[in-house]
């Protein structure tokens, strides 16, 4: 895949970061030292400072095109260039926010990343990969002349919050899991393939531009009548429920 575009990304920044904001919400205590894995474009960072104003926070992201937007907005705060499942940054709170679902296993990698913080480990992730905006990518992708470049589309599953609780819930360790579903109000044209253009349908989008710019905006033109259909405009808006899937888990004294 070809690197994110940070101002696709923004243009929904009120509600991509609305989770992450009560996701911090139910982190206990006041830690000196932050990691944000996934950090983005830097955006958050806001959310970590009206939390906690004194602690030092590092931001961390694969993306060359998010840590460079992120420094360049944000230069009194560390971001470093680094895969999530390999970095090793340690600190007392750990976040990450709609990006471990990116990382292929990463169930797996959970009890390692928790156990990177030294209180609270607290991460989001999407929680509509049945959506109809997720299902009709995989049905438009897997047509003629699409399938041919793009080959099956994963289905990037994330798991419920019962499964959550079941790997991070060890000796020394409480954790509260949730499950939440917005409806968010988009506004102007084609809002919702606009939405998922910037994030989950990127893949699909940077292999389609690679192969053939045309094709690409052929597969836009179809997908996004899909998706009107799907997710028809109100007189006040396009609604788009989008549901997301939360943990925290804090170390027992």
């Amino acid at each position: 895949m070809a690197d994110w575009n940070p101002g696709a990304y923004l243009q929904y920044t009120d509600e991509r970061s609305r989770p992450f904001g009560e996701l911090v919400a139910r982190v206990p205590g006041t830690p000196a030292t932050v990691v944000d894995l996934g950090c983005g474009p830097g955006h958050l960072t806001a959310v970590l400072r009206a939390r906690w104003p004194e602690a030092r926070v590092t931001g961390v992201d694969s993306s060359p095109a998010m840590i460079e937007q992120a420094r360049a907005s944000d230069p009194g705060t560390e971001y470093v260039l680094a895969d999530l499942a390999t970095d090793r940054h340690t600190a007392d709170v750990v976040t990450s926010n709609a990006a471990l679902q990116w990382v292929p296993g990463h169930r797996d990698l959970l009890p390692a990343l928790a156990d990177r913080a030294a209180r609270t480990f607290a991460f989001q992730v999407p929680g509509n990969h049945d959506a109809p905006s997720h299902l009709l990518l995989r049905e438009v992708a897997a047509r003629a002349p699409y399938a041919e470049v793009v080959g099956a589309v994963e289905r990037r599953a994330t798991a419920d919050p019962d499964e959550y609780l079941e790997i991070l819930a060890r000796p020394g360790w409480t954790v509260d899991a949730w499950e939440t579903t917005y409806t968010h109000v988009l506004q102007g044209p084609d809002p919702v393939l606009r939405w998922i253009s910037a994030t989950g349908a990127q893949p699909v989008l940077h292999a389609l531009e690679a192969a053939d710019p045309a094709l690409r905006a052929r597969f836009e033109a179809e997908y996004g009548a899909a998706l009107r259909e799907a997710y028809p405009e109100r007189p006040y808006g396009t609604p788009l429920a989008f549901r997301r899937v939360f943990a925290v888990a804090t170390r027992t004294p």
